[in-house]
């Protein structure tokens, strides 16, 4: 048995039964460190992640980013990796990482790892995949995730590089279209509600072009269009839920705006 790395790894889940058991398993040979926060499953996530050697906090959902930074205060090694309970990491991957840390302290403080989607009835990206490539694996004192409840990146400290690892995460995001536009649908209401408390406007005629644009930045600019009528399927859901977080947006501003009246209309009484 291979030793573990001085690396913590730690993942947020909800009812991930299902998947995340395929998540812990990539990566159990990787650290002595592996964190699962769980807000609330009732699918049997969290005797799964125990069972798969896991240590299993469980705390109310506060949002993305303060989740993760709770998760982040109960790793115990200074190197942290970060995983969605939809993400494995492939052999190819693990490998990479643990030839990082074999001659010691890596070289950077931060590292951007590719993740690439996994749509049903495939068993790798596609290998013209679109892939994001954000920072994952990273020294916790010289970067935390963001505490946006919606916005879901590590903030780096000044200075600090970023290295890029050449393998790619594969993410098994897409249950099912009916799925995948649920949660879509409520990620756009903690969209709104945080547009709301930062006070940002966004004008109203975002409403007639946010469907549109951005089924033609899915289809196109993230390369659904690889996946033939399916991805033009997943592309509509994405373009659907843009404009709904606008939608949502201006719903609450066009009711903030009636109450204020209605208050000003009584104070005049």
């Amino acid at each position: 048995m291979v030793a573990p790395l001085p690396l913590s790894i730690f993942l947020i889940a909800r009812n991930e039964a299902d998947r995340i058991g395929a998540t812990l398993a990539a990566v159990r040979d990787l650290t002595d460190d592996l964190i699962v926060v769980d807000s609330g499953s009732t699918d049997g996530t969290q005797g799964l992640a125990a069972a798969l050697g896991a240590r299993v906090i469980a705390r109310d959902w506060p949002g993305y980013g303060p989740q993760k930074r709770f998760a982040e205060e109960q790793c115990r090694h200074v190197w942290m990796l970060n995983l969605d309970a939809d993400e494995v990491v492939p052999p190819e991957l693990s490998a990479e990482i643990r030839r990082l840390f074999e001659a010691g302290e890596p070289p950077h403080p931060a590292y951007a790892l590719g993740i690439a989607e996994v749509f049903p009835g495939e068993t790798r990206p596609h290998r013209l995949a679109y892939t994001l490539w954000p920072v994952r694996l990273y020294r916790r004192d010289r970067g935390r995730y963001s505490p946006s409840p919606v916005h879901d990146r590590v903030d780096l400290a000044p200075g600090a590089t970023v290295g890029r690892l050449r393998g790619v995460i594969h993410h098994f995001s897409v249950r099912s279209l009916g799925d995948q536009l649920d949660k879509l649908n409520r990620y756009s209401d903690q969209q709104a509600a945080d547009l709301e408390a930062r006070g940002v406007a966004i004008p109203t005629w975002r409403l007639f072009v946010e469907l549109p644009g951005n089924f033609l930045k899915a289809y196109f600019g993230r390369r659904h269009w690889v996946r033939g009528a399916y991805g033009f399927l997943t592309a509509m859901n994405y373009a659907i839920s843009r404009h709904l977080r606008v939608a949502k947006h201006y719903e609450r501003r066009l009711v903030a705006k009636a109450r204020a009246a209605s208050k000003d209309d009584r104070g005049g009484r």
